[in-house]
């Protein structure tokens, strides 16, 4: 093949209940809720939902009490990871198979694509074709000259559509719309923009790097005027992703209100946390612990540790961390994450949340 070197990001539509779907096929056209034990009287929170259940206004991270009575008559089944890392397996084998294609994975159900091509809607038509023979899930194509861009062009694409932005449509089709609806630009950074006097891409597009540096830092500042613009790598990265780090979270269905209940709950996490960092075989570096607390306020603490694989120290880590909890204010969720050294031959940089490309 011969052209300009094109960024596909491929994303699976409603993937978990995709999955669910064709293993049921008579929940077809119905609303599926996936999410926890599938028990809507439990503390959990939805994984994904079908379109059918989205129009009721239901979305991932919503508690599944609150799912069930937007949609009362939805189908509510429970997360089975196992069969989701199997189809993407088969998903992201697809898509490596195609000639001439260098594929970045970035989760479950979405990767990037770096092909050369004069005609990147034919090649995005052909993955769609082959994703869907050999899974039966359809897929959504966003077509870009940077990965930013491919990225946000994914979203204009939904459902099982494909869609072109580059730098000569980007002003014309993001220029209005708010920050928020940026990749890597959520809620809590579009208003920290807008306390500045930027709510469009466009503004934040044509602002001075500079004044954002005041807000965001050296690193961030600069790298969300450039993200406004849509710019940054035009190259698919193949290198194998390493994980920077574990975590672990536990919906208690009971609140936890004594302190030895919040001892023991730590303790049990930071064993489970471990495993997966012995799994690893890389040191930890830094703690983080997740508290919600009732009825749905949530918070962080965190702390670099010296250099460690002990266990030991490690769980001395996450508990000086715990000590930090409010005193007899009830808790419904605590996690914990564990952030690892990382080899010098890893992968820089993978999502805009995780500092740029």
């Amino acid at each position: 093949m011969s052209g300009f070197r094109w960024v596909l990001h491929v994303d699976l539509d409603q993937f978990i209940a995709a999955v669910e779907v064709l293993r049921r096929p008579e929940l077809a056209g119905r609303p599926v809720i996936v999410g926890g034990r599938g028990d809507p009287t439990e503390r959990a929170v939805v994984s994904t939902a079908s379109y059918e259940a989205r129009a009721f206004g239901v979305g991932s991270g919503m508690p599944l009490r609150i799912a069930a009575r937007k949609v009362p008559d939805a189908v509510i089944l429970p997360v089975d990871q196992e069969a989701y890392l199997a189809a993407s397996e088969t998903v992201m084998a697809t898509l490596r198979a195609q000639p001439g294609v260098t594929v970045q994975v970035l989760g479950w159900d979405e990767a990037f694509m770096g092909i050369e091509t004069e005609n990147p809607e034919a090649i995005a038509r052909q993955v769609q074709a082959a994703v869907l023979e050999r899974t039966q899930l359809h897929c959504s194509v966003g077509i870009g000259d940077t990965l930013v861009r491919a990225k946000v062009a994914t979203g204009f694409a939904k459902p099982a559509g494909v869609f072109r932005l580059t730098a000569g449509n980007w002003s014309d089709v993001m220029g209005s719309r708010p920050t928020r609806d940026l990749w890597g630009v959520g809620t809590k950074v579009s208003g920290r923009l807008a306390k500045l006097g930027i709510n469009t891409v466009a503004e934040l597009a044509a602002s001075d790097p500079q004044d954002l540096v005041p807000e965001f830092g050296p690193k961030m500042g600069p790298w969300y005027a450039e993200l406004g613009r849509g710019d940054g790598a035009g190259v698919v990265d193949d290198t194998p992703w390493v994980a920077r780090g574990h975590s672990r979270e536990t919906t208690f269905q009971r609140d936890l209100t004594d302190p030895a209940q919040v001892d023991d709950a730590v303790r049990e996490l930071t064993a489970r946390v471990l495993e997966d960092v012995l799994a690893e075989g890389r040191p930890v570096i830094g703690l983080t612990l997740k508290i919600r607390y009732a009825p749905f306020v949530t918070t962080t603490r965190a702390r670099k540790i010296p250099v460690t694989s002990d266990g030991n120290e490690i769980l001395a880590g996450a508990l000086g961390l715990a000590a930090g909890i409010e005193a007899g204010r009830p808790i419904r969720l605590l996690g914990l994450r564990a952030e690892l050294a990382m080899p010098d031959d890893a992968r820089k940089g993978h999502t805009p949340t995780r500092g740029g490309w």
